[in-house]
């Protein structure tokens, strides 16, 4: 059976992302050892907390690195701020370096509604993507951040909500996947993401 490898460098939210995969029959291990992460079908990157702390985890651990090498050959998902490091850079706290899988920035929402931006909201697809397939317009997700990724390429814009202004929900770049929303919080929505995701491996 295929395995789905959940990154560990201490800043993710690893069981409930876990228990939707195994929910869905999909093999998981969660792990920080190279090995493991360069063995497995799969990578998903997760994150909660702010850019620059978990992008410092990251580069501490050198799993950064494996991470850019590996997503030449094998999917791999970003979820929330895991979904941002995957940008080139960062703007929350202070300026820093993402893992630049996906072309732009992150930055604060500009957005005259409360921060952060906590619920339910609707997605758009702006580009036909597999990690979206089955599902249709106007599919709801949960958010919980303040800062969004701003793409420089239009074209690996995937899913876009609105929060008082457009904010990009999710990316795609070659086998590099990225959903700001957590799709594991998103009901059946989420579960058909993952479950997509499970399938681009196969």
């Amino acid at each position: 059976m295929n395995v789905t490898a959940i990154v560990d460098y201490g800043v993710g939210n690893l069981k409930s992302v876990t228990n939707a995969m195994e929910y869905l029959g999909l093999k998981t291990c969660i792990t920080s050892d190279p090995k493991e992460l360069e063995r497995a079908d799969a990578i998903i990157l997760p994150g909660v907390g702010a850019f620059p702390d978990a992008a410092d985890r990251l580069r501490a651990s050198g799993l950064d690195a494996l991470v850019c090498r590996e997503a030449r050959r094998k999917p791999i998902l970003g979820i929330c701020l895991g979904m941002q490091l995957l940008f080139a850079r960062g703007e929350e706290v202070r300026d820093c370096e993402g893992l630049n899988l996906v072309s732009g920035c992150v930055r604060k929402i500009e957005t005259d509604l409360k921060l952060p931006h906590i619920g339910w909201n609707s997605l758009t697809f702006p580009n036909p993507s597999p990690l979206f397939a089955g599902l249709d317009e106007g599919s709801y997700v949960y958010f919980v951040h303040s800062f969004c990724g701003v793409a420089s390429d239009p074209s690996q814009v995937i899913a876009q909500t609105d929060y008082g202004v457009p904010v990009v929900a999710a990316v795609n770049h070659g086998n590099v996947y990225g959903c700001q929303f957590h799709p594991e919080k998103s009901g059946e929505v989420g579960l058909q993401i993952l479950r997509n995701f499970g399938g681009l491996n196969r």
